[in-house]
């Protein structure tokens, strides 16, 4: 526990150094994000301009939220050494046996070796995926967007600004967010419900006890599977263009005398959407409720049967049931994809067609959608990080009270 001790200190003093040596030159314009923008200087002996490097606000937030949570470690760290030389005080007091360090390394593989094996994901999910949270939640305090671009520009702390802006301005921004909070709430629900009933009726015709050949069909469903996504999406997409293939031998078959809008009309594109949906993930839930089709007990089935219990009766009673408690916890999942579905969209329809009451967006564009192009198109992050901690707080919230609300783990004991 000595060596474990010095350990800690070993860890106090590099943080330290961290913190003076590097992290506080940061930490000491976190409050400002900058003061100093770069310049272009006359060079008057060279007779050219040279550039005089300023602030990176980009630098300055990123190492200040490290810095921070350096100093958290710091905090952690102390608690543990004080703990640790309170141990060895108490012991040494009363005449305990004090571990050596070789017993404390063997007790992470024996007694405590839940801590070892929980030590890298979580190390790596704050890493990763809160220190990127954070980073992303001061984004959207701030005006980081194309006209404030570093290192050429700064960015400030703008406060609530985009908050305001997006959920209660009278603005354009307004009006887009929430058009494609609906059609994203209305898309995910379609897209998993249409998947889910369909999937689920295709698995309950094909393992029918009348239908022969049921491998067959198994594949023959899941052949859409082989083929990547993107592939398949991005052909269907040039297919559904007015000059495209399926236009084409529409107006060659007399059926129609001039081109679909399937990708230029709003309700139009929203439909092709959902049913090139329904094609792609239907095999998928397919495959599931197949698996869950085998696995339910005969006997529940004899038993209604011996009961006088119809095929209508035992579906309604023994099937449906069985299968919503046992992929509850794949749907909400599905749901939460569905939400946050890119490729479909993004693909098929670019998030077309675009309308001019939109900002940046258009008419078939996601939450998310929206953000990849206020992001990688427009350059305003400080807007699409402000979209993205509400999508954030949509999923997790309604991913976590739907699914502690279901059967599946509110009688998890009683399934058997």
């Amino acid at each position: 526990m000595i060596i474990l001790s010095f350990l800690y200190i070993l860890a106090e003093v590099l943080i330290a150094l961290f913190f003076f040596g590097f992290g506080l030159k940061y930490l000491s314009h976190f409050n400002t994000l900058g003061e100093n923008t770069q310049l272009k200087v006359w060079n008057e002996q060279l007779q050219i301009y040279e550039r005089k490097i300023g602030d990176n606000s980009m630098l300055i937030l990123l190492f200040s939220v490290l810095t921070i949570a350096a100093c958290i470690l710091f905090a952690i760290i102390l608690i543990l050494l004080i703990r640790n030389i309170k141990a060895i005080v108490f012991r040494s007091k009363n005449g305990e046996h004090i571990e050596t360090f070789k017993e404390v390394v063997e007790d992470l593989f024996d007694n405590k070796f839940h801590i070892t094996l929980l030590a890298a994901p979580i190390t790596t999910l704050i890493l990763f995926t809160v220190l990127p949270i954070v980073f992303m939640i001061l984004i959207a305090f701030t005006n980081f967007d194309s006209s404030h671009q570093p290192p050429g520009e700064l960015f400030t702390w703008t406060g609530l600004t985009n908050v305001t802006d997006v959920f209660l301005g009278n603005s354009t921004k307004t009006h887009t967010f929430f058009g494609i909070l609906g059609w994203t709430v209305v898309w995910a629900i379609l897209a998993t419900f249409t998947n889910y009933i369909l999937g689920m009726l295709l698995a309950i015709i094909i393992n029918h006890k009348l239908v022969k050949f049921k491998k067959m069909w198994r594949t023959l469903f899941i052949i859409s599977i082989a083929i990547p996504q993107f592939v398949s999406l991005l052909l269907i997409s040039r297919a559904l263009e007015p000059a495209g293939a399926i236009n084409v031998a529409l107006m060659k078959a007399g059926i129609i005398s001039s081109p679909l809008p399937f990708l230029t009309n709003t309700l139009l594109a929203r439909f092709c959407v959902v049913v090139i949906n329904m094609w792609i993930g239907i095999p998928y839930t397919m495959m599931t409720f197949s698996g869950v089709l085998m696995n339910i007990p005969a006997e529940l089935y004899e038993s209604a049967e011996i009961d006088g219990a119809g095929v209508l009766q035992s579906f309604v009673s023994i099937t449906l049931p069985y299968m919503i408690f046992v992929t509850a916890p794949a749907t909400i999942t599905t749901f939460v994809g569905n939400i946050n579905n890119f490729n479909v969209i993004y693909l098929l329809t670019g998030g077309g067609p675009f309308a001019l009451d939109y900002y940046q967006a258009g008419k078939t564009d996601l939450l998310v959608t929206w953000l990849y192009k206020l992001t990688v198109d427009q350059h305003d992050y400080a807007l699409a990080s402000t979209i993205g901690i509400f999508i954030f707080m949509l999923v997790s919230t309604v991913s976590l009270a739907v699914y502690n609300n279901t059967g599946s783990v509110k009688k998890e004991d009683m399934f058997q």
